[in-house]
Order: structure tokens, then C-alpha cells, then sequence
């Protein structure tokens, strides 16, 4: 397995981390519910990143695999980001968006269900890779702001 920016990152802040691999499979129509049924884990710990813009800057958002973002409680003006400005910014292609090691470090929100598990799951920066960490560490790393932005 290659090293990726999201990795390596980890590894610089010196936190325990596990990386996980699966074969990711190109029909997959949700990378991180993939994730989940590849991985066997609890939907709730598997974290989707999204990139978005709000009002017109770029940020990040990361919320469980099987819940929606809520744009609203982003700010009035949000949307989810073109993609060729998410990898421009980030260094990561769809489905392998990580919160760690990006190209520019976009500010990151943090959905609060995260602190409810000992450990999460977010990308490692390809697909078919994870990265298992403690969200507090999550939030160290990334300066995350956490809050509800979640929707079922």
C-alpha cells in the first residue's frame, strides 16, 4: 500500500492510527456506504468528506456515510463544490477526499456524532482506503469546528 498525504499526516502528528484497505468497486454509487459494507462497520463511524463552498470559500464537511449534509447549517450561502475546484484544492479525487494532508488545508466542519465513537473512519485519500482514528485527534489535526450537520 502506498503512502498518501492523508497518511503521511498522521503519521507527522505522531497519532495512533490503523489504515484499512478494500477493492474498491468502480459501480459503487456511495464511496463511503461502500466503505461500510466493504469494512463490516456501524454506518455511524464511516465519515464521507465533502467539499463545499461556502460563501465562495472552500471548506470541508464530514458527516456519517448513510446521512446527508445539511447546507443550511453551513451558512445561508453554501453548496457542495465543483469537483475540479474540490481536487484542485485538495489533492484528492472524488470518493478519496481526505480531511488530512490536503494540497491547501480547507477549514474542516465535523459532524458532533463523531465524538460519540471511540473511533471514526475517513478517507486516506484513495478509494478503497481508510483511515481509523480517534475523532478528537480528528479534531486536533484538522482544527475542525464540531457541530450538528448532519441530516437523516
Amino acid at each position: 500500500m502506498a503512502k498518501t498525504p492523508a497518511i503521511a499526516a498522521a503519521e507527522r502528528a505522531g497519532v495512533a492510527f490503523t489504515v484499512h484497505e478494500y477493492a474498491h468497486d468502480a459501480a459503487a454509487e456511495s464511496y463511503g456506504l461502500e466503505a461500510v459494507e466493504k469494512m463490516g462497520v456501524d454506518a455511524g463511524r464511516v465519515f464521507k468528506t465533502l467539499v463545499v463552498s461556502v460563501d465562495g470559500e472552500l471548506a470541508v464537511a464530514c458527516v456519517p456515510a448513510a446521512e446527508q449534509l445539511d447546507l443550511k447549517a453551513l451558512g445561508k450561502r453554501a453548496e457542495l463544490a465543483d469537483m475540479r475546484r474540490a481536487a484542485a484544492a485538495t489533492g484528492y479525487v472524488a470518493g478519496g477526499i481526505s480531511p488530512l494532508g490536503q494540497r491547501r488545508r480547507l477549514p474542516l466542519h465535523l459532524d458532533a456524532s463523531a465524538l460519540d465513537h471511540p473511533t471514526v473512519f475517513v478517507s486516506a485519500g484513495r478509494r478503497g482506503l481508510e483511515i481509523e482514528l480517534d475523532p478528537n485527534d480528528l479534531v486536533r489535526l484538522t482544527a475542525a469546528r464540531v457541530h450538528a450537520i448532519a441530516r437523516s
